[in-house]
């Protein structure tokens, strides 16, 4: 059998659970997930992550892996979904990666990560050095250590300041040498064909089925579902807790807005976060069919 990955992406209530699970069941495949929050156990009704009983339909593989304090980056995402296609693959079963989590889906057909490894004691220090000295300390030691200049760098975003300096003390690199070294790195899945599907939808139609969903989840008992997770360290994970419905719910259980406001204020930002996944689909997946999911078939998404 090829070496295949098929992938179905698409914004956010799309519709690409049901797409993937009937392609799955007729294909004779397995998902592998491209969602960052399913990795996750217990955020389950914020994410609409697939049930057990559509798991039963159809084997999914990088769903509830991680306690919801646990970390994740992209390099560990792209060790265990190699791990996850090249067994599915082994097994004579065919790999369909779905979700729509930019940076990781990503990593199926281009490099996402390098290979410069931070010391702690690094870290530790650029730390400190950002407490006593401020930004603007980090941007000095970081054009003396890159005379040629910062190239792109966004000098007011800390995070992204920090991270470049760690990277250029721990290599001994100017941020030129590291991108050039990027670019010249296959993708995590160069040895695979890969074959992408955007579904899409118009956007009233996209917005009426926003409102759906986050009124289904609601009724579902999201609120109860984020208050057990606040219980067991929700808050310590950042990327999860300020995910778009849990960290809404969050404001709602400290009294900062109302219940009443919370499903309004959930699909407002939602349907923010379909406008910057439109717009990453459009500049950032190669070139690729993108199919009207009310009107298409399941079985035939691939041509396979």
């Amino acid at each position: 059998m090829e070496r295949i990955l098929y992938v179905l992406t698409g914004p956010t209530a799309v519709g690409k659970t049901e797409w993937a699970l009937r392609w799955a069941e007729s294909s004779g495949a397995e998902i592998v997930s491209c969602d960052s929050l399913l990795f996750y156990r217990g955020m389950d009704i914020g994410t609409a992550k697939p049930g057990a009983e559509e798991r039963r339909r159809v084997p999914h593989h990088l769903i509830d892996i991680l306690d919801v304090t646990g970390t994740w980056d992209v390099v560990r995402y792209v060790n265990a979904a190699r791990a996850a296609c090249e067994d599915i693959h082994e097994r004579g079963r065919r790999v369909l990666v779905s979700g729509g989590s930019g940076f990781y889906l990503k990593a199926f057909f281009a490099p996402v990560a390098d290979d410069v490894e931070v010391p702690a004691e690094v870290r530790r220090s650029v730390g400190s050095r950002l407490e006593r000295d401020g930004l603007a300390g980090l941007v000095e030691e970081l054009r003396a250590v890159n005379p040629g200049g910062l190239g792109s760098l966004d000098v007011r975003n800390p995070r992204r300041v920090v991270r470049a300096l760690e990277r250029c003390l721990a290599s001994e690199r100017t941020l030129a040498d590291l991108a050039e070294a990027f670019a010249r790195q296959p993708a995590p899945f160069a040895d695979w064909q890969v074959k992408v599907v955007q579904l899409d939808r118009p956007r009233a139609e996209l917005d009426a089925r926003i409102d759906v969903r986050v009124h289904q989840m609601l009724a579902a008992g999201l609120v109860e579902e984020v208050r057990r997770l606040v219980a067991a360290g929700l808050k310590t994970n950042p990327s999860a807790a300020k995910a778009i419905g849990y960290r809404e719910t969050i404001a709602c259980l400290e009294g900062k807005i109302r219940e009443d406001e919370l499903a309004s204020l959930i699909g407002k930002n939602t349907r923010a976060l379909v406008r910057k996944q439109l717009t990453w689909f459009r500049t950032q997946l190669p070139p690729h069919a993108i199919l009207p999911a009310g009107g298409s078939d399941p079985e035939g998404l691939f041509g396979v």
